[in-house]
């Protein structure tokens, strides 16, 4: 029989398998809060839990946490950088950062990702496998236990595609933002997507306050085609069609991510054709100097362009920003670290 993954079980459903198992039902809360407020990473820490009841959880249902195998600081920004080991040896990242608003956590979503964009280095290797629910949350609640801070934000732009991952990043969020949990507001929560157009409208039915952020990256089909192969699939007329629909079924407007690679998508044109895009949408865009991977020729555009392009968006009187680059001095990317580390394994594994 197939083991129940008891840390991606919602509240209610952990309540249903502690019936099962016939036990009393207030022992789900005192389970639940275990894992998800205190944080565990073992059932013999659980000590108002009878003796006989942790020894039958430890035998039926592996508890999942995750072993840091690498941190990073920045000496730049006090960035932090965590390569994780998954129960299964698949590494993942995770990215903790420090702003005056609180500290902020970037999380995987997928062991690598198979979307195939042209300047990240987590699509290099393929798509390993989904996380579960609890593997995204494990990411949050060992940084926050080895940091000892609290996490008040939370992204979902670490290695992997969210809506490729649909079913588990919706039990992901609902626990993250539960009472019973965390409890990080909704609206502290920003999930990326390259723009797979119809989890974007289902996305939408469930009516979630978080923040959705579109990885545009380019203003025309032909150009969005050469740096994302989702592009094939979906036009850019789609996607502002679903990113309206979104808009009206939540209230809560689209962000566009607009990497600047330079030569390629930084012209004033592109700014132009940027403003037409997101001033009918009344979207915030967000300008992200692309970070290098050696794998690729793409390079970052000059600060005279990235300004430029931003002095553009502003007179068509679109919200924008420039991303801090933070965390540049330790892989701070998605994929860098993974694959570096991979790739010292296996040269390790050559030379023996």
């Amino acid at each position: 029989m197939e083991q129940v993954d008891i840390r991606s079980l919602t509240l209610e459903q952990l309540k249903d398998e502690i019936a099962r198992m016939g036990e009393k039902p207030f022992r789900a809360a005192q389970l639940y809060g275990w894992m998800h407020v205190k944080l565990v990473e073992s059932y013999e820490e659980m000590t108002n839990l009878p003796a006989a009841f942790r020894e039958r959880l430890y035998r039926e249902y592996p508890l999942t946490v995750l072993k840091a195998v690498r941190e990073q600081t920045s000496q730049i920004d006090g960035t932090k950088k965590f390569l994780f080991a998954l129960p299964d040896g698949n590494l993942v990242e995770s990215v903790w950062m420090k702003y005056k608003h609180g500290n902020s956590v970037c999380i995987s979503s997928q062991v690598g990702c198979r979307m195939g964009c042209k300047f990240c280095a987590s699509t290099l290797d393929g798509l390993e496998r989904n996380l579960l629910p609890s593997e995204m949350l494990e990411q949050i609640y060992r940084i926050q236990k080895l940091t000892g801070e609290r996490v008040s934000n939370v992204v979902v732009m670490g290695s992997g595609e969210p809506l490729d991952n649909y079913e588990n990043l919706l039990v992901f969020l609902h626990m993250l933002t539960d009472e019973h949990g965390l409890h990080i507001s909704q609206r502290n929560v920003t999930v990326s997507t390259c723009g797979i157009v119809p989890k974007m409208y289902e996305l939408a039915k469930e009516k979630l306050q978080i923040t959705l952020a579109l990885s545009l990256h380019a203003t025309t089909d032909e150009k969005r085609r050469a740096l994302m192969p989702i592009a094939n699939r979906y036009r850019i007329a789609e996607l502002m069609e679903a990113c309206g629909h979104y808009f009206k079924e939540t209230g809560r407007r689209i962000t566009f991510e607009y990497s600047l690679v330079g030569g390629v998508n930084d012209t004033p044109e592109d700014a132009g054709e940027l403003a037409g895009l997101a001033g009918p949408l009344g979207s915030h865009v967000n300008l992200i100097p692309v970070n290098p991977i050696k794998e690729r020729n793409f390079t970052q555009s000059d600060r005279r362009a990235i300004d430029r392009f931003k002095n553009n968006l502003e007179k068509n009187k679109i919200n924008v920003t420039i991303r801090r680059e933070m965390g540049r001095d330790i892989d701070g990317a998605c994929g860098q670290l993974r694959r570096r580390h991979m790739e010292k394994d296996r040269r390790g594994e050559r030379e023996e």
